[in-house]
Parts: C-alpha cells; sequence; structure tokens
C-alpha cells in the first residue's frame, strides 16, 4: 500500500457529523469511492474499479484500499454493501459469489487496512440517508445488477428486511425477476411491467408515503412516475456516506 494512503486518515481528529468521510458505494458492476464533506457533496470525482465479482473478501478489501492514493484526506469511512449487514458483519452477498462473505467482518478489515474508524451498511439503506426528506415512510429501492430496498420512519433507518430474496413472482424472487440479468433476457418492456408489480406490492406491504428509485436501472424505466416516486440519481451512494455518521 502507499504512503499517501497510510496518512490519508486523520482519525484524532474525527467528530463524526463535522468530519470528511470516506464513502464506498458496492455495486454489482463497479466499486465507486470518493471523500464527502459533513453535507455529503463530493469533495473530488469519484474514483471506479471493476467489482471483482468471485474473489475472496481479502482481496476485495485490498482493491478497496488501493483506490484510496487517489483520494484527499478523510477522519472516518462508511461503507454501502450489497446484501444484509449487521454490526459491521456481512451476512449475505449473493452478487459477489464468494461464500467466505458469510460472516466476514467487513468493517473491522477496511479498520484494519486504512487504520480509520468505519461504519458498514447496505447500499440502499446508505443512498437512502441522502435522500429522504425526513417525514413520514419513506421506502428506497435500487434496480441494478440486483435489487435493494431500504425503509425510513420520520428520518430514522428502520431494520433492513433482504426483500431482495422473498419471493416475486413465477418462483423467482425480487433480485432474479428484477436485476439486470433479468432486464436483458425478457426485455425492458416486460421488465417495466415487473418494475410496476413491484412498486404494488410495496404499497401493499409498507403503505410509503414516498418511494425513492435508484440504481443504474432506474433509467431504463420511462418517463412518467406517480407523484410520490422520485428518482434518485446514483451519487447518493456515496453521499449518503457521510448522514451514516449521524446518529
Amino acid at each position: 500500500m502507499s504512503a499517501n494512503t497510510l496518512v490519508a486518515c486523520h482519525p484524532l481528529r474525527s467528530m463524526q457529523h463535522k468530519a470528511n468521510t470516506l464513502s464506498f458505494d458496492i455495486g454489482g458492476t463497479g466499486v465507486k469511492a470518493s471523500v464527502v464533506d459533513p453535507k455529503g457533496s463530493l469533495m473530488v470525482e469519484r474514483v471506479r474499479i471493476d467489482t471483482p465479482v468471485g474473489s475472496h473478501p481479502d482481496e476485495f478489501v485490498a482493491a478497496m484500499a488501493a483506490m484510496v492514493a487517489q483520494l484527499p484526506a478523510f477522519e472516518q469511512i462508511s461503507v454501502g454493501f450489497p446484501g444484509m449487514v449487521r454490526g459491521g458483519v456481512v451476512l449475505t452477498a449473493a452478487n459477489l459469489k464468494h461464500e467466505a462473505w458469510t460472516g466476514y467482518p467487513l468493517a473491522q478489515k477496511i479498520e484494519a487496512l486504512l487504520h480509520c474508524p468505519t461504519r458498514l451498511a447496505n447500499d440502499a439503506d446508505m443512498q437512502g440517508l441522502a435522500v429522504i426528506a425526513g417525514k413520514g415512510l419513506e421506502m428506497v429501492v435500487t434496480l441494478g445488477t440486483g435489487f435493494g430496498s431500504a425503509l425510513f420512519e420520520n428520518g430514522k433507518l428502520c431494520p433492513h428486511l433482504e426483500l431482495a430474496h422473498a419471493p416475486f413472482r413465477k418462483g423467482g424472487t425480487y433480485n432474479e425477476q428484477l436485476g439486470e440479468d433479468a432486464r436483458q433476457t425478457v426485455g425492458t418492456k416486460k421488465w417495466r411491467k415487473r418494475v410496476a408489480k413491484m412498486i404494488e406490492n410495496m404499497r401493499t406491504l409498507t403503505h410509503f408515503d414516498h418511494l425513492y428509485i435508484g440504481g443504474g436501472n432506474q433509467r431504463h424505466l420511462g418517463e412518467a412516475l406517480p407523484e410520490d416516486i422520485s428518482r434518485v440519481d446514483n451519487v447518493a451512494g456515496i453521499s449518503g456516506g457521510a448522514f451514516l455518521w449521524r446518529d
């Protein structure tokens, strides 16, 4: 690891909500990173590597750490992860395709490499922190390599539910029926109908006041969306890292 990487973090100056945050957004095709200020604004353009799908988590983390040499100094780290996480530990990582992810202490491993306090969240949870209004029941879903979701009540993050692997239609899960492989297989027109069915299911399940749709495939939804549904820019997956440190 380069000397720049080792000195990039200044944890002794960390004041959580007033600190600059190194923010990672791990996706099924790309890992993005930048440093954001306390308001979630990117201090520099994002850097990106292809997601090392199938790699052992230790190799994956080493690749993430190598990205930091291109970025300015920070006081803390946030990671948005595409799966179920709890207490800094990965529980599921279906799209990363390595069995060693189950039970992997990702936050601890990143702290050890970058010598900086680290918080880990589901990627949809972290994205939602950057976009919610903080009123009523708000839901975030992500449409990309797979399907992600998050719920917030009056600005507070609710316990994460891994809806991606719940039954959806014809024996398939939300992840299987709404992911990029499915869109490529059935075509965008049929995929949009599945998305519409998903939205109605979420209305029935949560009675959300507002739904935010993010992820790379939200661009395939077409123009018209109901008034209680908004699109989310993908930069929110990075910006949310700042808000992960706000209690």
